[in-house]
């Protein structure tokens, strides 16, 4: 039981306003009783009766979510530290100087790098804490081997996580010196450390990139839920991990970092915990200076359920509230708005007793026998590693929700003129000889004023009572963290004939693209090996992808299972909810399905689980609309599917301006690792499908497949002999109107056209073919199945030039179109960008030309629309014509 707060710190100012004090004694009184005679359960029925009679009876009142302005652990509810606090403080003294030197010493020598002291310099023992007692690495992945807890790390402390690597022997001195300069470190044997956590330039360190705000917490959610999905489903016992962020009050102001709290809440996840850093100031002034972002944070988090933990306030603190008898010191505090809070942690002890202790007397009476330098060293909560430590085992052991602390800080702590809680210091990156020395000072590190000066990195002997400590609690942790691993299972993948076999051989059939994608996957779902792996997403569309039946099939995951009776309960498209359910049903959030998408494509690293993830979405709901996520997921190295439905500028015909897609494929080829394949057909689908499956689950490649599918039924022809490997690489042959070329013909007709289309266009492309050649053209139609596939190629052909190969081969669509005649028309349902991103593999001397859908889309049929945007046949074969005609 939590012990009581003393009555006189519920005295605030609104205690004023009372118009009957004697009568509110009374009440007070008798509550009091009531708790020390019946005790909390009977307090808390008595509170619960007295707000539903005060709602009947419509009084306009709603409780205040606000608790007083002090920590929420009280002072004789704290455990016994558990650690050596004078070891503990050094340590982190030594990391806040290597964090600060690293930044330091990379902007004297290079001004344009860049970097951050200040937010570490602020979070520095929220993260020391962690380390020292609640972080838990990886032990293994046997049977009963810890895997480790998951630590989302604010991106611009990632020098502190440096400094500490550096202490614990994992990056070297020469590392440091180089931090930021990730190609220039390796000529001189060092590893360069990227700006903030990225996976993909660090890949055996940082787990989660969070450089992005928002990225981070509304990853770690999703990540948090899907180690229960995992649980649930009995795939990996999860229920001793813990996932930790540590992130800033300014990032709370993103909305990808508010969005999912109520899912975090309502799924009940007590195995998620967030530290909010809360230094009170972002980049360019205070987070709340009008305001208290506390105050602020702790409404918000309590109504959307969770638990919150408040640590404002240091331990020298306590005496100060415990000889508060009026609550002078509270009611002030909670007068007090963030930016004169930041004011006082700017100044120094003088100013603090003459403006915060002078605003009345009974403050100045309990500044009264302390000197200025201890006023200036009360501590914030955050930079107390005794009351973290309280707070951090609260957290752990609370059930039933999600965990929030707020962490009191101080921006720049320790960097006294310099930075400490000014309004520059996110961005103060050098630091004079006085500053470095009053630094050195302030945290009573061993250093001589020319090492100070020279900004020399400090690491205790191997056999130091600091170093022995740091590595001792770090082993019974189970290792160092942040690590990266990557040991994971490979998967078989069934033969593709088992699946698709349909789409192979499709022999005119009328399907969508969609259609046939969820015929595979309701196959593969069937498979005794790969199947359990797969995670079908959703974003509460799978009505409108014809992905109902798989409701039944496989189920939708719910963490309380299901509680009602479906209305179609006797249907076979029934809506069944189940806790083993395998289907994530997101409901209308495409952050969270993409948050899903990557805690489900990571888990192979994660978790050391490979997982196989289908997220099926409208297509200009992906890209455009969750890009950053999508780029944050590359960046994490994720292995899976994007699958965006209804694609194109055409196909949605009457959805309209906000639906239609014309631009996915353009950023899609912005992102390294994403291959984008946009199939006409659903032959060359299944090839694309299988082979990703291949490449990453069984060959275990750090790459995502982007594929477009169409809603739009047309007849699917048989997928032409040998066309595999075109399938893959972009494009192949996919009929031709007349003979092929005979090369011992000295001239070529004008009468002859190459006609390249994909996806949704491809059939009008067809069409156009038809036309032309009943007017006796000769035509050769190319199905191309990736431009980003093709231009990359091309790139990669002319790097090999530039590198001086003497005779490289030439790019495939070079190859492609080296046998065909005439000018190169090319049409898709996307914006002209898409296509002019192969114009220089075009062999030299063929006109191209490109036809798109750029502009925005309106309602109408799909006929009027590809007549509009001039991506039908007649104006595809009008393009050709004029093409020709030009010579």
């Amino acid at each position: 039981m939590n012990a009581p707060l003393p009555s006189h710190l519920l005295h605030t100012q609104d205690a004023l306003a009372d118009t009957d004090p004697q009568e509110t004694a009374e009440w007070r009184d008798a509550f009091l009783a009531l708790v020390a005679t019946e005790g909390p359960e009977r307090a808390r029925h008595m509170l619960q009766e007295l707000v539903r009679v005060a709602r009947a009876q419509r009084i306009g009142w709603q409780p205040d979510l606000n608790t007083p302005y002090v920590n929420t652990v009280a002072v004789q509810d704290q455990p016994v530290f558990p650690g050596d606090l004078a070891i503990e403080e050094r340590v982190a003294s030594i990391v806040r100087w290597n964090a600060l030197a690293m930044v330091v010493r990379a902007n004297q020598a290079y001004g344009e790098l860049g970097g951050h002291i200040a937010s570490y310099a602020s979070a520095a023992d929220l993260f020391e804490s962690g380390f020292n007692h609640f972080f838990h690495a990886r032990e293994g992945v046997g049977e009963g081997q810890h895997r480790g807890d998951l630590v989302f790390f604010q991106p611009h402390s990632a020098p502190g996580v440096y400094a500490r690597a550096f202490l614990e022997g994992r990056l070297s001195e020469k590392d440091l010196m180089h931090y930021r300069q990730e190609l220039t470190a390796p000529a001189a044997g060092a590893q360069g450390l990227s700006s903030y956590p990225h996976p993909w330039l660090m890949p055996d360190f940082w787990q989660f990139p969070t450089g992005s705000m928002g990225i981070g917490p509304i990853s770690s959610i999703y990540h948090a839920r899907f180690m229960r999905y995992l649980t649930h489903r009995n795939l990996l016992d999860c229920s001793q991990r813990k996932v930790w962020g540590v992130f800033g009050d300014g990032e709370m102001d993103e909305p990808e970092s508010m969005s999912a709290l109520t899912l975090a809440a309502r799924e009940g996840l007590d195995n998620l915990v967030w530290v909010v850093n809360c230094n009170l100031q972002r980049l360019d002034g205070p987070v709340r200076g009008n305001g208290r972002i506390i105050d602020e944070l702790e409404r918000l988090f309590a109504g959307a359920g969770w638990n919150v933990v408040k640590l404002v306030w240091g331990s020298d603190w306590d005496g100060l509230f415990a000889r508060d008898l009026t609550g002078a010191l509270v009611r002030t505090l909670e007068g007090t708005v963030d930016g004169q809070m930041q004011t006082f942690a700017a100044k120094d002890g003088r100013f603090n007793r003459d403006n915060f202790f002078g605003q009345n007397p009974e403050l100045a009476a309990l500044a009264q026998g302390m000197t200025d330098e201890q006023i200036d060293r009360l501590k914030r909560g955050g930079h107390d590693l005794v009351k973290i430590h309280a707070a951090y085992a609260a957290a752990s052991a609370h059930k039933g929700q999600p965990t929030v602390i707020l962490a009191h800080t101080k921006k720049g702590y320790g960097m006294g003129t310099a930075g400490q809680g000014k309004m520059t210091t996110h961005s103060q990156k050098k630091l004079d000889e006085t500053d470095l020395i009053e630094f050195r000072n302030r945290f009573n590190l061993p250093l001589s004023d020319e090492q100070a000066t020279s900004l020399a990195f400090f690491k205790p002997a191997e056999d130091s009572p600091e170093m022995r400590y740091l590595r001792s609690h770090r082993q019974n942790l189970g290792g160092y963290l942040p690590r990266r691993e990557t040991a994971c299972e490979a998967l078989p993948v069934p033969a593709i004939e088992s699946y698709a076999q349909f789409a192979l051989q499709a022999d005119g059939k009328e399907m969508s693209t969609t259609m046939a994608f969820v015929r595979m996957l309701g196959t593969l779902l069937k498979d005794a090996t790969l199947g359990p792996r797969i995670v079908p997403i959703v974003a509460d569309e799978a009505r409108t992808f014809g992905m109902a039946n798989l409701f039944k099939q496989v189920g939708i995951y719910s963490s309380v299972g299901q509680r009602y009776a479906p209305e179609d309960i006797g249907s076979v498209l029934s809506y069944r909810e189940a806790l083993d359910g395998q289907i994530l049903e997101e409901g209308i959030s495409e952050a969270g399905a993409i948050a899903s998408w990557t805690a489900a494509a990571t888990s192979y690293s994660v978790h050391g689980l490979a997982m196989l993830p289908f997220y099926i979405y409208y297509s200009m709901f992906g890209f455009q609309r969750v890009g950053d996520a999508i780029w944050a997921a590359a960046d994490q190295r994720a292995r899976g599917f994007l699958l965006g439905a209804t694609s194109g500028r055409t196909t949605l015909g009457g959805e309209g301006l906000q639906h239609q897609d014309g631009s996915s494929h353009l950023v899609a080829a912005t992102i390294p690792n994403c291959k984008a394949y946009d199939p006409a057909y659903a032959g060359e689908m299944a090839v694309i499908i299988d082979a990703g499956m291949r490449e990453m689950v069984t060959e275990q490649r750090d790459v995502f497949y982007y594929v477009t599918l169409m809603n739009e039924n047309y007849a699917q022809p048989d997928l032409p002999a040998g066309a595999a490997e075109g399938v893959l690489r972009g494009c192949y042959v996919f009929k031709s109107y007349s003979r092929l070329i005979d090369k011992r013909e000295s001239t070529i007709s004008s009468k002859s056209v190459t006609l390249m289309g994909s996806g949704a266009i491809l059939t009008e492309v067809v069409k156009a073919a038809e036309l032309l050649a009943a007017e006796g053209v000769e035509v050769t139609v190319l199905s191309v199945t990736s431009w980003s596939e093709l231009a990359r190629d091309g790139v990669a052909c002319e790097q090999r030039w530039l590198a001086g190969e003497s005779a490289p081969a030439s790019a495939w669509l070079t190859q492609q179109l080296a046998p065909t005649r005439g000018p190169v028309i090319a049409a898709t349902d996307y914006v002209r960008a898409v296509p002019e991103t192969v114009r220089a593999l075009v062999p030299e001397g063929r006109k191209y030309v490109t036809l798109g859908t750029d502009g925005f889309g309106r309602s109408d049929t799909r006929a009027a629309l590809r007549q509009f945007f001039g991506v039908d046949a007649s104006s595809v074969a009008q393009a050709a014509r004029r093409a020709m005609a030009a010579g």
